[in-house]
This record gives structure tokens, sequence and C-alpha cells, in this order.
């Protein structure tokens, strides 16, 4: 596992307060691995979710330190949705 993941999945979990997630959604950041987020939490794993969302490194970083809004990502192209776009936005909403 890449440090990029394991600084994110621990970035996640403090911006989830521990909390689970309703539904399944993958983080996908690119050449680095992938994330999951469902009911048990934040995990470093690449199996199956609602939803994945795919950016690189720096866009996931912008995202998780609050200087880039999820929406705006998507809307620009720095952030790919393939899957149930109302988990996406629900997740948003937590990550905003």
């Amino acid at each position: 596992m890449s440090d990029v993941v394991t600084e994110a999945v621990a970035a996640l979990t403090a911006k989830l307060g521990g909390a689970g997630f309703d539904g399944a959604a993958k983080f996908v950041i690119e050449g680095e691995g992938a994330i999951i987020i469902d009911g048990n939490g934040v995990r470093a794993s690449d199996e199956d979710a609602d939803v994945s969302l795919t950016a690189d490194t720096e866009t996931f970083k912008a995202i998780l330190d609050g200087e880039l809004n999820p929406t705006t990502a998507f809307m620009t192209g720095k952030l790919t949705v393939d899957g149930d776009m109302g988990q996406a936005m629900k997740l948003a909403s937590v990550l905003g």
C-alpha cells in the first residue's frame, strides 16, 4: 500500500468521525491504489462498490484538505464518477 493511500485512509476516517457510510464508495487514486468507504468504515481495498470516484493524487488531496469541492472537481473533469450518482452526492456532502 502506498503512503498516499495510507494517509488518505487516515484522513477519511477522521472526516467520517469513525462512523461508517450508508452504502459503498470507492476512491481510486491514479497510480496509488483504492480506498473503500462503507458501513464498516474506511480501508484500503479495490473491491466492488456502488460508486467509484477516480482522481489523481493532487485532486484527491485537494478534496480531502477542503481546497477543492468534489462537485467542482467533477464538473471540471478532475474527478470521474462511475456508478450510483446519488451515493457520490451523499459522499460529497460528508467530505464537504
